[in-house]
């Protein structure tokens, strides 16, 4: 397949939307905005209705077998496909964020982050016909258990997950090794000055103790404890999974 760029220079994501006004969106902005000026990543956009066929004058039509909504053509979705597929690496899996797709995760996260891109479906209405997503073998994927008007938020929160791990966009790459999900444990509390802080009502509110006793050990001990705890409080399923593993 002919490429117009070098593949390895930078992770490569492609948008499929009927309306890419939405994007970069935030993602132009803070480390994602940066890393996207210092070509780390690349966008590229494509909007449903450039491929809309003659014959069918629109994105959409009514389900078959009745029923509320309208659902996205399939030879447009797949012609669109067809383009977005010649932006991007062979080895770029197609996405598409639905609410019946399988969680979203860190380790997915990781994974994608270590290809050469994505190319990500934002569905509408009722979604997407069946048939494009098993001739395409359409990656799905949701961002959790509700429901949002489309796929362009859930494609935005991917996206800024999957590009804040690429090398070279966080300045303290070691802070990656303590985040939330790292061993299936979340995050443990983070204080910072002053050390004392009185509340709008007053209250005296100090940080732990052994955060200012400058003992590294005892402060990591402290720390791994505490995400332990959250972590059996919050989510028993990560629990779970963090002590077979």
């Amino acid at each position: 397949m002919s490429k117009h760029y070098n593949s390895e220079s930078y992770w490569h994501a492609v948008i499929l939307t009927l309306f890419p006004e939405i994007f970069p969106g935030p993602l132009n902005t803070s480390l994602a905005g940066k890393a996207l000026k210092d070509k780390i990543w690349r966008l590229d956009v494509l909007n449903f209705r450039d491929f809309v066929l003659e014959s069918a004058g629109k994105v959409d039509d009514e389900p078959f077998g009745g029923g509320a909504g309208m659902v996205m053509r399939p030879d447009i979705v797949d012609i669109a496909l067809e383009s977005a597929s010649k932006l991007v690496d062979d080895k770029a899996p197609i996405i598409y964020l639905t609410p019946r797709g399988r969680p979203l995760d860190q380790t997915r996260i990781k994974k994608l982050a270590s290809g050469p891109g994505a190319v990500l479906i934002c569905g509408r209405y009722e979604g997407i016909d069946q048939r494009v997503i098993e001739a395409r073998e359409v990656e799905e994927v949701s961002l959790g258990d509700f429901v949002l008007s489309g796929g362009e938020i859930a494609s935005l929160a991917l996206l800024d997950s999957v590009i804040r791990l690429l090398p070279g966009v966080l300045g303290n790459e070691e802070s990656l090794s303590e985040e939330s999900f790292e061993q299936n444990l979340l995050e443990y509390p983070h204080y910072t000055r002053p050390a004392v802080w009185h509340d709008l009502r007053g209250k005296k509110n100090c940080i732990p103790d052994i955060l200012s006793s400058g003992d590294h050990g005892k402060i990591k001990n402290w720390r791994r404890k505490k995400s332990e705890e959250i972590t059996q409080d919050r989510r028993p399923d990560l629990w779970a999974k963090h002590i077979i593993k």
